[in-house]
């Protein structure tokens, strides 16, 4: 038996006569001609090299071959329209499943706002999210497990291509009372923030490396080192020391008692990258919010 030729076509046309049991009923159904519709079912039956029908000039009916090809050619069909359903659920933005991973500062304070458009538009997409460092963000797309990622890592390799996402500056955060509050910024010198006390997040994360290129040679007064920035801004409050963040992180310091200034410091920039698998398409789906992310940019 050979399945090579099977057509849907030919499915829905033998399902059909399964069950009404007369051509012209049957044809009616496939909205063909009964000479059309006969010459689909001996085309059938010529590919599986089997008998499906005894036809008289009264009845037809199933042979038992054609009982035991029935329930298959049903789960078939089912599948197959499964399938079609699927694909159009997903070319439509019906259904579909995106995933991004991206920075936490950014996750936490730009992300969310765009998703709730995305979602709005999109209710049937499922999102994944992981808000992670720039290393583990690049390991997720370079092994499938994200559709692309935000990270302050320019990973163009054979695998993966980067572009640029955005820019961002740099802010001193400080107590309220601090003499480097009321300083302008373009006041405000690496020798300056060296003097106090200095909060640091770990040397993993992106901030802390920017800072240290930006300020090497210059030496800082490490107070302490704290991997989350709600733990930098609660240390600064308590007045335990200065830091250093990104724009992009500023919500998480809109706190009573800290003052935020902006810094001038040559070659204080962290540039964001959107990196995705090069030579590979997006979903339907990925797609879309790939377009509303760089329309939303921050």
């Amino acid at each position: 038996m050979s399945t090579a030729h099977l057509s849907s076509r030919q499915l829905d046309a033998f399902i059909a006569l399964a069950e009404q049991r007369s051509f012209t009923r049957a044809a009616g159904l496939c909205h063909l001609s009964q000479p059309a519709f006969s010459a689909l079912i001996r085309a059938l039956e010529d590919d599986l090299g089997l008998r499906l029908f005894d036809r008289s000039t009264r009845h037809v009916d199933l042979t038992p071959e054609g009982q035991n090809f029935l329930e298959s050619a049903r789960r078939i069909r089912a599948e197959i329209s499964s399938a079609l359903s699927a694909v159009r659920d997903a070319a439509t933005l019906q259904r579909g499943r995106v995933a991004v991973a991206l920075l936490p500062s950014l996750a936490a304070g730009w992300l969310p706002g765009v998703l709730a458009q995305y979602r709005a538009a999109h209710p049937g997409i499922e999102i994944d999210i992981a808000d992670v460092l720039s290393e583990p963000c690049i390991d997720r797309v370079a092994s499938g497990h994200a559709d692309f990622a935000l990270a302050a890592i320019r990973a163009d390799t054979p695998a993966l291509q980067a572009e640029p996402f955005c820019s961002d500056s740099f802010y001193l955060v400080c107590p309220a009372g601090h003499p480097l509050a009321r300083r302008r910024k373009s006041a405000i010198t690496a020798q300056d923030l060296a003097a106090w006390p200095f909060i640091h997040l770990a040397r993993t994360s992106s901030v802390r490396q920017y800072l240290e290129a930006a300020l090497h040679p210059q030496a800082m007064h490490t107070a302490m080192e704290v991997e989350q920035l709600a733990t930098v801004m609660g240390m600064v409050r308590a007045g335990l020391g200065i830091s250093v963040v990104p724009a992009l992180t500023l919500f998480h310091f809109e706190q009573p008692g800290l003052v935020t200034r902006p810094l001038s410091l040559p070659g204080l920039t962290r540039q964001i990258y959107l990196v995705r698998r090069r030579d590979e398409s997006l979903s339907v789906a990925a797609q879309a919010l790939y377009a509303l992310v760089m329309a939303q940019r921050p």
